[in-house]
């Protein structure tokens, strides 16, 4: 069974070296494990450290710079999607449920992925 996940939650990217907590923007009343549940409008992330993929222009620029060599740039996520598939059955303020077996994609080709979670799994009768 998936787990909800709430603020905090921390996630990863697949070019990025760090991971970096999930900010519930999308609602600010329903709670779960005592921290905001997150729904899959929860998109914004400020970094995952530095970023190393070639589609970044960044990346691309300081990599033709260092003539082919793979540079590593600041990470700032592009994220244009909500997350995929969320919990469509369970939605909170009319927003499907963000649980940990959803992915978000990065413009730049990086996939974003939860790693820990506090919620708890909660099981109904």
């Amino acid at each position: 069974m998936a787990n909800p996940m709430v603020m905090t939650a921390m996630c990863t990217c697949s070019f990025g070296v760090a991971p970096c907590p999930l900010m519930v923007t999308s609602q600010q009343t329903v709670m779960m494990s005592k921290q905001l549940a997150a729904t899959i409008m929860d998109n914004k992330f400020p970094t995952f450290g530095m970023c190393s993929s070639p589609a970044n222009p960044t990346v691309a620029a300081a990599t033709a710079a260092a003539l082919g060599v793979l540079t590593p740039m600041p990470c700032v996520p592009l994220i244009v999607a909500p997350w995929v598939p969320g919990v469509p059955t369970v939605l909170v303020n009319k927003k499907p449920l963000l649980n940990n077996t959803s992915k978000l994609l990065c413009t730049y080709g990086g996939i974003i992925q939860p790693m820990m979670t506090p919620a708890l799994t909660i099981k109904v009768p």
